[in-house]
């Protein structure tokens, strides 16, 4: 065996292993739970447009802030936060309450001075304000000239900003009522360039 082949020798386990990292994933991600079925319905005689301003003045009646539109592609998604008193986890160190204190022996300044001290305290933090978790709700509406679907997640950020819970909340009821109130409701005149 030459050189060159002895060298390649020892890198195939190697490149054995790499291959291995290479490969693709069996199953791609979906939501879960899968969107309600009440959560896209013919768009009828109803140009995509029409249902797109008929979804800007539902959504802003149920509290959402529109944060984008998009007249020529059918698009409006929005959301809606809430602050969630006392959510928090059992196990989250509540530093700061309870009992504190310290005693303290020093020498002082001029002419040798010595002092002694002892502090007792009670008291906690700023308390649950500062730990409140918020509920992002967000939402998006998408029509072309057949079909309407509509998409709900839901979020929730703890006090330190760490993400505590994520789901599709795409469900029935939250469609169907949506979908009502757009039916109800006649479209308000946007410009072409929202």
């Amino acid at each position: 065996m030459g050189d060159g082949s002895m060298r390649l020798w020892w890198l195939t386990p190697w490149l054995i292993m790499l291959a291995g990292c290479q490969a693709a994933p069996s199953v791609l991600p979906a939501a879960e739970p899968r969107p309600a079925p009440e959560c896209r319905w013919e768009a009828g005689d109803t140009p995509a447009p029409d249902w797109v301003r008929r979804a800007l003045t539902a959504l802003e009646n149920e509290g959402f802030v529109v944060r984008h539109t998009a007249l020529g592609l059918g698009l409006v998604s929005a959301d809606r936060t809430q602050v969630l008193p006392a959510y928090g986890d059992f196990h989250d160190d509540w530093e700061g309450s309870g009992f504190y204190g310290g005693y303290g022996v020093g020498v002082g300044g001029g002419r040798g001075g010595f002092s002694t001290g002892l502090m007792i305290g009670f008291g906690g933090g700023v308390g649950s304000v500062t730990r409140d978790a918020t509920r992002l709700e967000r939402v998006s509406l998408v029509a072309d000239a057949d079909w309407v679907r509509l998409t709900r997640d839901i979020q929730v950020i703890d006090w330190r900003g760490d993400l505590r819970e994520t789901r599709s909340a795409s469900d029935a009821d939250f469609c169907l009522r949506l979908r009502q109130v757009m039916t109800t409701t006649a479209a308000p005149a946007i410009g072409e360039g929202s």
